[in-house]
């Protein structure tokens, strides 16, 4: 499902207009941009997806009501509907890699040699004062 879908299917359920929504839908599946496959899902389609929502977003998100009024909506449980959407479950990061095999990279035992002028780019420039 894409965003704009899940948007909709949130306003469905909370009110509103899918615009009130399409912005955490698309934080959700942002993912995308590195990753084009459903392994991008790995990324924020977890339970920390949902926190991290939360602390991008805040606690709620007011959306306007058909018959009047606004009502504050909790966005885990806008993320949440979203995972669950798509997974069918809440998995958390552990979930994901349960299976991942350990390369020798991850324990610090290979180190990378960086070419000089990778070094120096990084180094703050001084410019030559004007006469």
């Amino acid at each position: 499902m894409n965003s704009w879908h899940h948007a909709v299917s949130a306003a469905r359920k909370w009110g509103g207009t899918p615009e009130d929504y399409i912005e955490l839908e698309e934080f959700l599946d942002s993912s995308k941009k590195i990753i084009g496959d459903v392994r991008h899902r790995s990324l924020y389609h977890h339970t920390e997806g949902v926190w991290l929502c939360q602390r991008i977003f805040g606690r709620t998100i007011e959306v306007s009501r058909s018959a009047g009024g606004t009502v504050q909506v909790p966005v885990r449980l806008i993320a949440e509907r979203h995972v669950l959407e798509d997974l069918g479950w809440l998995p958390s990061p552990a979930d994901y890699i349960a299976g991942m095999p350990i390369a020798p990279w991850m324990s610090g035992a290979q180190r990378k040699q960086l070419p000089l002028s990778h070094l120096l780019q990084s180094e703050p420039r001084t410019e030559e004062p004007a006469e």
